[in-house]
């Protein structure tokens, strides 16, 4: 999902959802559907066949349903919360507990790439299960600048998944549209690499 702002100010250029997320909920709102269900069918069950009378059989199966709820509202709220932003004033980046906005001008490069990439060698340990089928997908990958202590705190920040050493790589939907428009704000007009595809005309 991309969003544009209508803001006269113009202050939120692009947003897009980092598909970590939607991959967690994708794989995790079963388990909330089946408390639900559970809860609905084991106490309405139970209280027909005790004629109304409720006992510690059926608070459990109530029990379920707030469970249920919870869990889904939680899964949603980490789905809304991890998404990367273009504004006017750098890329905003947010994840469950925090979100940081990194300058372009500590931006060296945005590129294009297979997001298997960013998980070679010793940090294939990073991958989890419901992650897997985003590996062979184009993701966003920016490069910044920063000393040793900068880049760890944006490694705090971010997670280990996020970031390795000096390059963020970001699954999202339109990776292209993401690239062209950090790219154009860099200072310098620093190169982007497309992954062997054409660059596309910026809208106005």
């Amino acid at each position: 999902m991309q969003l544009r702002s209508v803001d006269a100010d113009k202050l939120v250029v692009l947003r897009q959802q980092i598909l970590y997320a939607e991959q967690m909920w994708r794989a995790q709102r079963m388990w909330a559907l089946v408390l639900l269900v559970f809860g609905f069918i084991g106490s309405g069950g139970l209280l027909v066949a005790n004629k109304g009378r409720i006992d510690n059989t059926v608070v459990i199966f109530f029990g379920y349903i707030p469970c249920a709820l919870i869990l889904g509202g939680l899964l949603l709220y980490y789905r809304s919360r991890n998404y990367a932003q273009v504004m006017e004033g750098g890329l905003k980046i947010s994840n469950l507990l925090s979100s940081t906005v990194i300058d372009y001008g500590r931006i060296r490069s945005a590129r294009v790439q297979p997001l298997e990439r960013h998980f070679e060698g010793s940090r294939k340990r990073y991958i989890r299960a419901p992650t897997r089928p985003l590996m062979s997908r184009p993701a966003l990958f920016v490069r910044v600048r920063g000393d040793d202590a900068q880049l760890g705190q944006l490694r705090r920040k971010l997670g280990g998944q996020l970031i390795a050493y000096d390059i963020i790589a970001l699954p999202i939907p339109d990776p292209d549209a993401m690239a062209w428009e950090v790219t154009s704000r860099l200072p310098g007009g620093t190169g982007m690499n497309l992954g062997g595809q054409r660059r596309r005309k910026r809208g106005r």
